[in-house]
């Protein structure tokens, strides 16, 4: 049951909690009984510690709704100011810039030579890799390459009305970045769920850079993902600095030809001022979760899941519950409290509750879509009646799980689709990281004397319309007889 310090906690709030009147109920599970105070205290925003509740009924919602839209840290004018200055620095003076900023970010002085991770350095944690993590990691791989592989796009070809050949075919790209984030957490299944990627797409130079620490040295366990993903070459340089090196290369890295992986507000505005000289393939910053949910959720697997997200540490990370039960809005509360106290990462939870987490109360399931779209959240749960069908109106999530069963987390390590996923609301205009993404596409198009000579009438047509003489006599030429010449001047 709940500790009577949660309920005295809730009841200055103007609610109790009280056992579930169900028959057999699960004493965790318990009901949240609303008083009038309650009432009266969701009709207005209430901070918890800064978590911001609010319902669909306040006269001040639509404001509310356009403030946490306008949370992203992505769009930041000073950020993007930063990277800039990093990006240019680095396109100047290479190396030395690449050494400056690892010290000043990374605590540690690198000679050119230290950059690279030598292939020792992989062999060695290859061998300290222990068998729990070396079945883990091949536990996630299969769903992650099968799921890849699934993915793949395939040339193919067809006649269109002319009786041309026309079609498409898919070419790896040959040299390819990664951006695999460190910092507090050693993300060792982004390493799998993006360089993983690459090698199955056929990818034949597979770069890689990473945050060292302040030793110098990368997480033997994320380099051990790293070497058996299938990198090529791996560097200890992270930021923006890391963005620019693969863009516009140094003395030590040669460009790549596109970039790709998750990183802070800084990587994801130096892959966005890249753009252009490189492909990129979407714009992943800090994570984030958007729970849809009815009085049918368990509020111990909503917190759980809320907590789960927030504990990356970057401070930007954004959490949403969406539901139409006030009571779960209760419960949820509480057990993010008692939850909280026993997780070893809580201090940088508690900054997202904070600054970022949104408690939302509205009237329907469909309301609660409505908002999702508008959000466009990195990571969508559903956990409601008829869930598919509510999952099925969901367009601009970057991935959406659906049922009590599925939490964040099993796409986060396992599930097999990559979770390197659009934030900061660009799941409105792109999707999550697929395979076919390190594939290079090329129209194919193989005209017969015969089948030219059935497109030239639309041909000089149009010619004629753009004013585009030289166009009209590529075609016609080469359907004239060898004694025909074309006058100049008519098609």
């Amino acid at each position: 049951m709940y500790s009577q310090t949660g309920v005295g906690w809730f009841r200055g709030l103007g609610f109790v909690l009280c056992p579930a009147r169900h028959s057999g109920a699960n004493p965790e599970r318990a009901r949240v009984t609303p008083t009038p105070a309650f009432d009266n205290a969701l009709a207005l925003t209430y901070v918890w510690r800064g978590m911001k509740l609010i319902r669909q009924t306040d006269p001040q919602f639509d404001e509310h709704v356009r403030e946490l839209l306008a949370q992203s840290s992505m769009f930041d004018p000073v950020i993007e100011a930063r990277a800039r200055e990093i990006i240019d620095a680095v396109r100047a003076r290479g190396d030395a810039a690449l050494i400056e900023f690892t010290e000043q970010f990374d605590g540690v002085r690198l000679r050119p030579d230290q950059l690279a991770v030598t292939k020792p350095e992989l062999v060695t944690a290859c061998i300290k890799a222990d068998r729990a993590l070396r079945d883990a990691v091949a536990d996630a791989a299969r769903n992650i390459a099968a799921y890849a592989r699934r993915s793949l796009r395939k040339d193919w070809e067809m006649k269109n009305a002319h009786g041309a050949v026309v079609g498409e075919k898919f070419d790896p790209y040959q040299r390819v970045g990664i951006y695999v984030p460190g910092g507090t957490a050693p993300l060792v299944s982004t390493a799998l769920m993006t360089v993983l990627l690459a090698k199955v797409a056929g990818c034949p130079e597979i770069v890689v850079c990473t945050p060292c620490s302040k030793d110098g040295t990368i997480n033997p366990a994320l380099l051990f993902a790293i070497r058996t993903s299938g990198a090529t070459e791996v560097y200890r340089i992270g930021g923006a600095q890391a963005i620019a090196a693969m863009a516009y290369g140094t003395e030590t890295i040669r460009p790549v030809q596109k970039i790709f992986g998750p990183g802070n507000a800084y990587v994801v505005a130096a892959k966005r001022l890249v753009f252009g000289k490189v492909a990129v393939d979407l714009l992943p910053g800090p994570s984030e979760l958007l729970v849809i949910a009815d009085d049918t959720a368990h509020p111990k697997y909503v917190a759980a899941d809320m907590l789960a997200q927030a504990e990356h540490g970057s401070g930007s990370e954004r959490i949403w519950l969406v539901t139409t039960s006030a009571r779960l809005i209760s419960a949820v509360r509480l057990q993010l409290m008692q939850q909280l106290q026993k997780l070893s990462r809580k201090e940088f939870i508690q900054r997202v509750l904070d600054s970022n987490t949104w408690l939302i109360h509205v009237r329907t399931i469909g309301d609660a879509v409505k908002l999702a779209n508008e959000i466009a959240p990195e990571h969508c749960q559903v956990v409601a009646r008829n869930a598919q069908a509510v999952a099925r109106q969901l367009r601009t999530a970057g991935a959406v799980f659906i049922g009590p069963w599925s939490p964040t987390v099993l796409g986060d390590y396992v599930a097999g689709p990559s979770h390197t996923l659009p934030t900061g609301g660009a799941g409105a205009a792109f999707g999550g990281l697929s395979v076919d993404q390190f594939q290079r596409r090329t129209s194919i198009i193989q005209y017969s004397r015969a089948a030219l000579r059935r497109a030239l009438p639309t041909v000089q047509k149009f010619a004629e319309l753009e004013g585009l003489h030289a166009h009209g006599i590529s075609a016609q030429i080469r359907c004239l007889g060898p004694k025909k010449q074309v006058r100049a001047g008519r098609t």
